[in-house]
């Protein structure tokens, strides 16, 4: 299996399989693909898991289905797109070797990578969608290819290395990296601060992959250009209504 990165800004990743070479990624995410390439959608990855393994997947920020493109016959060639500006990161995953991701990380992988929910916090309505904060978690065997948008910068932490970071920016860490949601300290902090109420603490050994353009900062950013009505009063109450709540709970 031979595969090249295509672009820099909105790169894409394509794929040289050789026949019954397989590539799967979660549906959706296909770009284009040669006449010899077979589709084939399922609930299955990474050689098992059925319907529950999806129900983790899903419960982890990801899709119910994964599809497996596969070379028939003759070479074909598939190709996926980053959604937005950013980068595709390859980790070589294996026993003892697994990773956390951001919830939207996860482009493609070979046969036997897995996918399933590796983190999972509710941080208040209207914060990070209304879903919380969600990692997936990437494990099985072989090499899978992350999305990560904007730049990535890599810090290989030392042990007991603290590293503090707004929940957005974190795109990906290995699972010897120790991983915990925190409040920033200070209720004037908290309130006039203007950097959100949680910040992520990542202790090491372990590297760590950061990504300069959360997709939540990017929403926001465009808010202000979108038809003003009420979809957006409902958008804006959400949050100060989910930071308002997460404020109220840590006082009880």
């Amino acid at each position: 299996m031979q595969n090249r990165i295509l672009g820099t800004t909105m790169p894409a990743i394509e794929f040289l399989l050789e026949p019954n070479e397989v590539i799967i990624s979660e549906s959706g995410e296909l770009s284009w693909m040669t006449a010899p390439i077979q589709m084939r959608t399922h609930t299955q990855m990474g050689g098992g898991g059925g319907i529950f393994g999806a129900i983790k997947r899903m419960a982890g920020g990801g899709s119910l289905f994964m599809t497996e493109y596969r070379a028939i016959g003759a070479p074909g060639e598939v190709a996926f797109a980053t959604k937005v500006p950013g980068h595709i990161v390859p980790v070589e995953v294996g026993q003892g070797r697994e990773f956390y991701i951001h919830r939207h990380g996860f482009l493609c992988g070979t046969e036997q990578v897995t996918l399933g929910v590796g983190f999972q916090q509710s941080l208040g309505a209207g914060i990070f969608g209304g879903d919380g904060f969600l990692l997936q978690k990437v494990g099985g065997n072989g090499v899978a290819w992350l999305e990560l948008s904007g730049e990535v910068v890599v810090k290989d932490l030392r042990p007991g290395e603290t590293l503090r970071v707004h929940p957005g920016h974190v795109g990906a860490f290995e699972n010897s990296v120790s991983f915990q949601i925190t409040r920033v300290p200070g209720i004037k902090n908290m309130i006039f601060g203007g950097d959100g109420i949680f910040l992520a603490a990542l202790t090491g050994p372990g590297r760590v992959w950061l990504q300069t353009l959360p997709l939540a900062n990017l929403a926001h950013a465009l808010m202000e250009y979108l038809p003003q009505g009420e979809n957006r009063q409902v958008a804006e109450a959400g949050v100060v209504g989910g930071i308002v709540g997460s404020l109220l709970d840590g006082m009880r």
